[in-house]
Protein backbone atom coordinates (compact mmCIF):
# COMPACT_ATOMS: atom_id res chain seq x y z
CA UNK A 1 0.00 0.00 0.00
CA UNK A 2 1.18 3.44 -0.50
CA UNK A 3 -0.08 5.46 2.25
CA UNK A 4 0.04 9.45 2.94
CA UNK A 5 -0.23 10.97 6.55
CA UNK A 6 -1.90 14.26 6.77
CA UNK A 7 -0.35 16.62 9.76
CA UNK A 8 3.14 17.58 10.77
CA UNK A 9 3.27 16.88 14.50
CA UNK A 10 4.25 14.13 17.73
CA UNK A 11 0.78 12.23 16.92
CA UNK A 12 2.11 12.01 12.88
CA UNK A 13 5.36 10.83 13.83
CA UNK A 14 4.12 8.15 15.68
CA UNK A 15 1.41 7.10 13.04
CA UNK A 16 4.61 7.03 10.62
CA UNK A 17 6.36 4.85 12.90
CA UNK A 18 4.12 2.33 13.73
CA UNK A 19 2.55 2.65 9.78
CA UNK A 20 6.51 2.00 8.73
CA UNK A 21 6.37 -1.33 10.87
CA UNK A 22 3.38 -2.88 8.33
CA UNK A 23 4.57 -5.24 6.15
CA UNK A 24 2.09 -4.34 4.21
CA UNK A 25 3.62 -0.43 3.45
CA UNK A 26 5.20 -0.01 -0.10
CA UNK A 27 5.67 3.65 0.46
CA UNK A 28 4.86 6.01 3.04
CA UNK A 29 4.24 9.98 2.22
CA UNK A 30 3.93 12.71 4.95
CA UNK A 31 2.51 16.14 4.10
CA UNK A 32 4.06 18.35 5.61
CA UNK A 33 5.67 16.25 8.32
CA UNK A 34 8.82 17.07 11.28
CA UNK A 35 12.38 16.20 11.00
CA UNK A 36 11.39 12.77 12.71
CA UNK A 37 9.07 11.67 9.77
CA UNK A 38 11.72 12.03 7.48
CA UNK A 39 12.87 8.63 8.85
CA UNK A 40 10.32 6.80 8.42
CA UNK A 41 8.83 7.82 5.00
CA UNK A 42 9.24 11.02 2.39
CA UNK A 43 7.90 14.24 3.37
CA UNK A 44 5.99 16.74 1.40
CA UNK A 45 5.36 20.23 1.56
CA UNK A 46 1.67 19.83 0.50
CA UNK A 47 -0.85 22.45 1.20
CA UNK A 48 -2.88 20.48 3.35
CA UNK A 49 -5.84 23.10 3.34
CA UNK A 50 -5.99 23.09 -0.62
CA UNK A 51 -8.02 19.39 -1.12
CA UNK A 52 -7.36 19.83 -5.07
CA UNK A 53 -3.87 20.26 -4.49
CA UNK A 54 -3.69 16.96 -2.13
CA UNK A 55 -6.04 14.92 -4.31
CA UNK A 56 -4.14 15.76 -7.54
CA UNK A 57 -1.01 14.56 -5.49
CA UNK A 58 -2.59 11.21 -4.09
CA UNK A 59 -3.53 10.24 -8.03
CA UNK A 60 0.03 10.74 -9.22
CA UNK A 61 1.42 9.09 -6.26
CA UNK A 62 -1.15 6.48 -6.50
CA UNK A 63 -1.93 6.77 -3.05
CA UNK A 64 -4.18 3.94 -1.55
CA UNK A 65 -4.87 5.23 1.71
CA UNK A 66 -4.81 8.42 3.56
CA UNK A 67 -5.03 8.78 7.77
CA UNK A 68 -5.52 12.43 8.65
CA UNK A 69 -3.59 13.24 11.67
CA UNK A 70 -5.44 16.57 13.10
CA UNK A 71 -9.00 18.34 13.44
CA UNK A 72 -8.50 20.92 11.30
CA UNK A 73 -8.61 19.13 7.79
CA UNK A 74 -10.94 17.04 9.41
CA UNK A 75 -13.08 20.18 9.99
CA UNK A 76 -12.50 21.99 6.51
CA UNK A 77 -14.01 18.47 4.94
CA UNK A 78 -10.77 16.85 3.84
CA UNK A 79 -11.97 13.18 3.88
CA UNK A 80 -15.41 14.51 1.90
CA UNK A 81 -12.83 15.78 -0.39
CA UNK A 82 -10.66 13.23 -0.29
CA UNK A 83 -13.61 10.27 -0.51
CA UNK A 84 -15.44 11.86 -3.43
CA UNK A 85 -13.02 11.67 -5.80
CA UNK A 86 -11.98 8.14 -5.25
CA UNK A 87 -9.53 8.30 -2.51
CA UNK A 88 -9.95 6.37 0.48
CA UNK A 89 -9.64 8.38 3.52
CA UNK A 90 -9.57 7.39 7.22
CA UNK A 91 -11.17 10.04 9.47
CA UNK A 92 -14.81 11.07 10.28
CA UNK A 93 -16.22 13.28 7.22
CA UNK A 94 -17.01 16.60 8.15
CA UNK A 95 -20.52 16.69 9.62
CA UNK A 96 -19.43 14.06 11.89
CA UNK A 97 -16.38 15.58 12.38
CA UNK A 98 -18.88 18.62 14.29
CA UNK A 99 -18.53 16.35 17.00
CA UNK A 100 -15.07 18.02 18.05
CA UNK A 101 -15.11 21.31 15.79
CA UNK A 102 -18.53 22.82 17.82
CA UNK A 103 -18.91 22.11 21.23
CA UNK A 104 -22.20 23.43 21.42
CA UNK A 105 -22.93 21.07 18.70
CA UNK A 106 -21.24 18.09 20.64
CA UNK A 107 -23.11 19.40 24.05
CA UNK A 108 -26.37 19.39 22.12
CA UNK A 109 -25.91 15.95 21.03
CA UNK A 110 -24.86 14.54 23.82
CA UNK A 111 -28.07 15.72 25.51
CA UNK A 112 -30.15 14.41 22.70
CA UNK A 113 -28.49 10.47 23.30
CA UNK A 114 -28.41 11.07 26.95
CA UNK A 115 -24.30 11.03 27.39
CA UNK A 116 -23.41 12.21 30.73
CA UNK A 117 -22.05 15.20 30.38
CA UNK A 118 -21.50 18.39 32.67
CA UNK A 119 -24.80 21.40 32.84
CA UNK A 120 -24.24 23.53 30.32
CA UNK A 121 -25.52 26.45 28.53
CA UNK A 122 -24.32 28.34 24.98
CA UNK A 123 -24.44 32.05 24.02
CA UNK A 124 -23.39 34.27 21.10
CA UNK A 125 -24.18 37.27 22.26
CA UNK A 126 -22.02 38.89 25.13
CA UNK A 127 -25.42 40.75 27.57
CA UNK A 128 -26.95 36.67 27.04
CA UNK A 129 -23.44 35.43 28.45
CA UNK A 130 -23.48 38.47 31.19
CA UNK A 131 -26.78 37.72 32.76
CA UNK A 132 -26.48 33.90 32.87
CA UNK A 133 -23.42 34.17 35.15
CA UNK A 134 -25.46 36.43 37.31
CA UNK A 135 -27.64 33.83 38.10
CA UNK A 136 -25.85 30.88 37.46
CA UNK A 137 -25.56 28.32 40.69
CA UNK A 138 -22.23 26.00 40.01
CA UNK A 139 -18.55 26.62 39.57
CA UNK A 140 -18.01 27.40 35.52
CA UNK A 141 -15.52 26.66 32.89
CA UNK A 142 -15.48 28.80 29.30
CA UNK A 143 -15.16 27.36 26.12
CA UNK A 144 -14.65 28.63 22.84
CA UNK A 145 -17.48 26.16 20.87
CA UNK A 146 -14.70 26.52 17.78
CA UNK A 147 -11.40 24.79 17.18
CA UNK A 148 -9.05 27.31 19.25
CA UNK A 149 -5.57 24.93 19.34
CA UNK A 150 -6.41 24.03 22.42
CA UNK A 151 -6.45 27.06 24.24
CA UNK A 152 -10.08 27.73 24.20
CA UNK A 153 -10.80 26.57 27.35
CA UNK A 154 -10.71 28.88 30.29
CA UNK A 155 -10.69 28.60 33.75
CA UNK A 156 -11.90 31.63 35.65
CA UNK A 157 -11.31 31.56 39.83
CA UNK A 158 -13.80 35.11 39.83
CA UNK A 159 -16.93 36.19 38.50
CA UNK A 160 -14.78 39.43 37.43
CA UNK A 161 -12.73 37.21 35.65
CA UNK A 162 -15.02 35.08 33.84
CA UNK A 163 -16.95 38.23 32.37
CA UNK A 164 -13.79 39.95 31.28
CA UNK A 165 -13.06 36.28 29.62
CA UNK A 166 -16.22 36.82 28.10
CA UNK A 167 -15.56 39.89 26.80
CA UNK A 168 -12.22 39.04 25.81
CA UNK A 169 -14.53 36.23 23.31
CA UNK A 170 -17.13 37.70 22.21
CA UNK A 171 -16.40 41.48 21.79
CA UNK A 172 -12.79 41.38 21.63
CA UNK A 173 -12.44 38.25 19.25
CA UNK A 174 -9.64 36.44 21.36
CA UNK A 175 -10.53 33.44 19.27
CA UNK A 176 -11.68 34.68 15.79
CA UNK A 177 -14.85 32.29 14.39
CA UNK A 178 -13.82 30.19 17.14
CA UNK A 179 -15.48 32.07 19.42
CA UNK A 180 -17.97 33.06 17.78
CA UNK A 181 -20.36 30.91 20.17
CA UNK A 182 -19.27 30.21 24.07
CA UNK A 183 -20.52 26.79 26.16
CA UNK A 184 -20.46 28.22 29.78
CA UNK A 185 -20.32 24.68 31.43
CA UNK A 186 -20.69 23.03 34.88
CA UNK A 187 -16.93 22.22 36.27
CA UNK A 188 -16.39 18.92 37.47
CA UNK A 189 -13.80 17.74 39.62
CA UNK A 190 -12.24 14.16 39.82
CA UNK A 191 -9.45 12.62 37.48
CA UNK A 192 -9.45 13.08 33.62
CA UNK A 193 -9.18 10.04 31.40
CA UNK A 194 -8.89 9.78 27.65
CA UNK A 195 -10.52 7.22 25.85
CA UNK A 196 -9.87 6.17 22.38
CA UNK A 197 -11.65 4.06 20.06
CA UNK A 198 -11.69 2.55 16.64
CA UNK A 199 -15.13 2.67 14.98
CA UNK A 200 -16.31 1.96 11.90
CA UNK A 201 -19.64 3.26 11.88
CA UNK A 202 -21.55 0.52 13.92
CA UNK A 203 -18.72 -1.54 15.84
CA UNK A 204 -16.89 0.40 18.83
CA UNK A 205 -13.48 -1.23 19.89
CA UNK A 206 -11.46 0.77 22.06
CA UNK A 207 -8.07 1.72 22.74
CA UNK A 208 -6.08 1.65 25.98
CA UNK A 209 -7.50 4.22 28.45
CA UNK A 210 -4.44 6.99 28.86
CA UNK A 211 -4.47 10.11 31.34
CA UNK A 212 -2.23 13.25 30.24
CA UNK A 213 -1.27 16.12 32.33
CA UNK A 214 -2.37 19.68 30.88
CA UNK A 215 -0.73 22.02 33.12
CA UNK A 216 3.13 23.06 32.34
CA UNK A 217 4.58 22.38 35.53
CA UNK A 218 4.85 19.75 38.33
CA UNK A 219 1.98 19.38 40.67
CA UNK A 220 -0.69 20.40 38.03
CA UNK A 221 1.04 24.44 38.26
CA UNK A 222 1.34 26.46 35.73
CA UNK A 223 -1.04 27.17 32.91
CA UNK A 224 -2.67 24.99 30.43
CA UNK A 225 -0.99 23.24 27.61
CA UNK A 226 -1.85 20.78 24.63
CA UNK A 227 -0.42 18.29 27.21
CA UNK A 228 3.02 17.99 28.73
CA UNK A 229 3.02 14.32 29.16
CA UNK A 230 0.48 10.46 29.12
CA UNK A 231 0.55 7.62 30.33
CA UNK A 232 -1.16 3.98 29.39
CA UNK A 233 -3.11 1.92 30.59
CA UNK A 234 -4.37 4.25 33.29
CA UNK A 235 -4.94 1.84 36.50
CA UNK A 236 -7.54 4.01 38.06
CA UNK A 237 -10.02 3.00 34.77
CA UNK A 238 -10.89 -0.75 35.67
CA UNK A 239 -12.82 -3.17 33.31
CA UNK A 240 -16.09 -2.04 35.15
CA UNK A 241 -15.33 2.13 34.17
CA UNK A 242 -14.50 0.61 30.56
CA UNK A 243 -17.65 -1.30 30.42
CA UNK A 244 -19.66 1.92 31.41
CA UNK A 245 -17.90 4.42 29.25
CA UNK A 246 -18.56 1.58 26.18
CA UNK A 247 -22.25 1.56 27.28
CA UNK A 248 -22.96 5.27 27.85
CA UNK A 249 -20.63 6.80 26.53
CA UNK A 250 -18.89 5.41 23.38
CA UNK A 251 -21.58 3.24 21.59
CA UNK A 252 -24.56 5.85 22.24
CA UNK A 253 -21.87 8.81 20.54
CA UNK A 254 -21.57 6.14 17.91
CA UNK A 255 -24.94 4.82 17.04
CA UNK A 256 -26.20 8.62 17.32
CA UNK A 257 -24.12 10.06 14.73
CA UNK A 258 -25.24 6.98 12.73
CA UNK A 259 -28.63 7.36 13.12
CA UNK A 260 -28.76 11.46 12.70
CA UNK A 261 -27.12 11.03 9.03
CA UNK A 262 -23.65 11.59 10.04
CA UNK A 263 -21.79 8.21 10.41
CA UNK A 264 -18.28 8.55 11.87
CA UNK A 265 -15.78 6.28 10.56
CA UNK A 266 -11.94 6.92 12.54
CA UNK A 267 -10.84 7.62 15.93
CA UNK A 268 -13.68 8.98 18.86
CA UNK A 269 -11.92 10.58 21.43
CA UNK A 270 -13.71 10.61 24.52
CA UNK A 271 -12.57 12.98 27.00
CA UNK A 272 -14.15 11.51 30.94
CA UNK A 273 -13.61 13.00 34.01
CA UNK A 274 -14.29 10.22 37.15
CA UNK A 275 -16.70 12.22 39.11
CA UNK A 276 -18.44 11.35 42.56
CA UNK A 277 -21.38 11.25 40.98
CA UNK A 278 -20.31 9.11 38.20
CA UNK A 279 -19.07 9.23 34.95
CA UNK A 280 -19.17 12.35 32.98
CA UNK A 281 -17.92 13.54 29.71
CA UNK A 282 -15.72 16.79 29.12
CA UNK A 283 -15.73 16.59 25.54
CA UNK A 284 -15.37 14.53 22.05
CA UNK A 285 -12.60 14.66 19.69
CA UNK A 286 -12.85 12.83 16.12
CA UNK A 287 -9.12 11.73 15.85
CA UNK A 288 -6.13 10.07 17.56
CA UNK A 289 -5.29 12.55 20.61
CA UNK A 290 -1.95 14.16 21.09
CA UNK A 291 0.30 12.79 23.25
CA UNK A 292 -2.01 10.29 24.01
CA UNK A 293 -1.30 8.71 20.17
CA UNK A 294 2.11 8.55 21.60
CA UNK A 295 1.54 5.67 24.46
CA UNK A 296 -0.75 3.83 23.01
CA UNK A 297 0.34 2.97 19.66
CA UNK A 298 3.94 1.62 20.68
CA UNK A 299 1.55 -0.81 22.80
CA UNK A 300 -0.68 -1.83 19.75
CA UNK A 301 0.38 -5.11 18.52
CA UNK A 302 -1.65 -5.49 15.62
CA UNK A 303 -1.32 -3.76 12.14
CA UNK A 304 -2.41 -0.36 12.25
CA UNK A 305 -3.17 -0.56 9.15
CA UNK A 306 -5.66 -3.84 9.12
CA UNK A 307 -7.56 -1.92 11.53
CA UNK A 308 -8.00 1.09 9.47
CA UNK A 309 -9.08 -0.96 6.46
CA UNK A 310 -11.50 -3.05 8.58
CA UNK A 311 -12.84 0.68 10.27
CA UNK A 312 -13.14 1.91 6.10
CA UNK A 313 -14.98 -1.61 4.82
CA UNK A 314 -17.15 -1.75 7.71
CA UNK A 315 -15.66 -4.80 9.06
CA UNK A 316 -14.15 -3.80 12.44
CA UNK A 317 -15.59 -6.87 14.16
CA UNK A 318 -13.49 -9.09 12.05
CA UNK A 319 -10.18 -7.98 13.43
CA UNK A 320 -8.89 -9.10 16.64
CA UNK A 321 -6.87 -6.10 18.33
CA UNK A 322 -4.34 -7.16 20.21
CA UNK A 323 -2.27 -5.10 22.90
CA UNK A 324 1.27 -5.87 24.65
CA UNK A 325 1.21 -6.25 28.00
CA UNK A 326 3.02 -3.51 30.23
CA UNK A 327 3.07 -0.31 30.21
CA UNK A 328 4.08 3.30 28.28
CA UNK A 329 4.63 6.86 29.21
CA UNK A 330 5.71 9.84 27.27
CA UNK A 331 7.17 13.04 29.04
CA UNK A 332 7.06 16.22 26.83
CA UNK A 333 10.08 18.24 25.98
CA UNK A 334 8.91 22.19 25.08
CA UNK A 335 10.36 25.38 24.11
CA UNK A 336 11.62 27.96 26.55
CA UNK A 337 8.46 30.45 27.08
CA UNK A 338 6.03 27.73 25.82
CA UNK A 339 2.40 27.64 25.80
CA UNK A 340 2.91 31.95 25.54
CA UNK A 341 5.92 32.50 23.38
CA UNK A 342 8.03 29.77 22.71
CA UNK A 343 11.66 29.91 21.55
CA UNK A 344 12.37 28.42 17.58
CA UNK A 345 15.76 27.90 15.73
CA UNK A 346 17.02 26.12 18.81
CA UNK A 347 19.82 23.23 17.35
CA UNK A 348 18.91 19.98 19.37
CA UNK A 349 21.47 17.36 20.43
CA UNK A 350 20.79 13.48 20.07
CA UNK A 351 22.92 11.00 21.72
CA UNK A 352 21.36 6.82 21.49
CA UNK A 353 18.69 5.63 23.32
CA UNK A 354 17.79 1.92 23.93
CA UNK A 355 15.54 0.09 22.33
CA UNK A 356 12.58 0.96 24.35
CA UNK A 357 12.66 4.17 24.28
CA UNK A 358 11.63 6.46 21.82
CA UNK A 359 11.93 9.93 20.77
CA UNK A 360 8.48 11.44 18.66
CA UNK A 361 9.47 14.69 17.20
CA UNK A 362 6.83 17.32 17.29
CA UNK A 363 7.70 20.65 16.85
CA UNK A 364 11.22 20.20 14.55
CA UNK A 365 13.00 20.80 11.04
CA UNK A 366 15.82 20.38 9.51
CA UNK A 367 17.92 23.09 8.84
CA UNK A 368 21.45 23.21 7.10
CA UNK A 369 21.47 19.87 8.30
CA UNK A 370 21.05 20.43 11.81
CA UNK A 371 17.73 19.03 13.36
CA UNK A 372 15.98 22.91 15.44
CA UNK A 373 13.11 23.17 17.30
CA UNK A 374 10.36 24.98 15.66
CA UNK A 375 7.20 25.17 18.13
CA UNK A 376 6.63 25.10 21.70
CA UNK A 377 5.78 21.15 22.00
CA UNK A 378 9.20 19.88 20.21
CA UNK A 379 8.98 16.33 21.22
CA UNK A 380 8.00 13.53 23.50
CA UNK A 381 9.78 11.03 24.77
CA UNK A 382 7.97 7.65 25.16
CA UNK A 383 9.27 4.37 26.75
CA UNK A 384 7.49 1.36 27.22
CA UNK A 385 8.36 -1.34 29.87
CA UNK A 386 6.45 -3.89 31.65
CA UNK A 387 5.03 -1.81 33.96
CA UNK A 388 4.53 1.99 34.32
CA UNK A 389 7.14 2.50 37.23
CA UNK A 390 10.05 0.34 34.98
CA UNK A 391 8.73 2.88 32.25
CA UNK A 392 8.85 5.58 34.31
CA UNK A 393 12.24 4.87 35.21
CA UNK A 394 13.68 4.40 31.68
CA UNK A 395 11.99 7.58 30.24
CA UNK A 396 13.64 9.97 32.85
CA UNK A 397 16.66 7.89 32.76
CA UNK A 398 17.19 8.51 29.16
CA UNK A 399 15.65 11.99 29.18
CA UNK A 400 19.22 14.27 29.03
CA UNK A 401 19.89 12.05 25.57
CA UNK A 402 17.85 15.03 23.42
CA UNK A 403 18.71 18.17 24.68
CA UNK A 404 18.34 21.83 23.21
CA UNK A 405 18.96 25.28 24.95
CA UNK A 406 16.20 26.71 27.19
CA UNK A 407 14.63 22.77 27.15
CA UNK A 408 11.53 21.86 30.23
CA UNK A 409 9.71 19.65 30.89
CA UNK A 410 7.75 17.52 33.98
CA UNK A 411 9.36 15.79 36.76
CA UNK A 412 6.28 14.02 37.36
CA UNK A 413 4.43 12.47 35.21
CA UNK A 414 2.64 9.39 35.62
CA UNK A 415 2.96 10.09 39.37
CA UNK A 416 -1.01 9.76 40.29
CA UNK A 417 -0.51 6.14 38.44
CA UNK A 418 2.44 5.52 41.08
Amino acid sequence: MNVLIIGSGGREHALAWKVMQSPRLTKLYIAPGNAGTAACGENVPLDVSDHATVTRFCREKRIDLVIVGPEIPLAEGMVDALSGSGIRCFGPKQAAAQIEASKVFAKDFMIRHNIPTARYATFSGFDDAIRYLEIVDYPIVIKASGLAAGKGVILPATVEEAKSTLKEILVGRAFGEAGDEVVIEERLSGQEVSLMAFTDGTSVVPMLPAQDHKRLLDGDNGPNTGGMGAYAPAPIFASALMNEAMESVLKPAVDGLRNEGTPFVGVLYAGLILTEDGLRVLEFNGRFGDPETQIVLPLLETDLLDIIEACMDSKLNDVVIRWKNGAAVCVVLASKGYPEKAESGKVVAFDALPENVICFHAGTKIDNGNIVTAGGRVFGVTAWADGIASAVRDVYANIGKVWFEGVQYRKDIARLAL
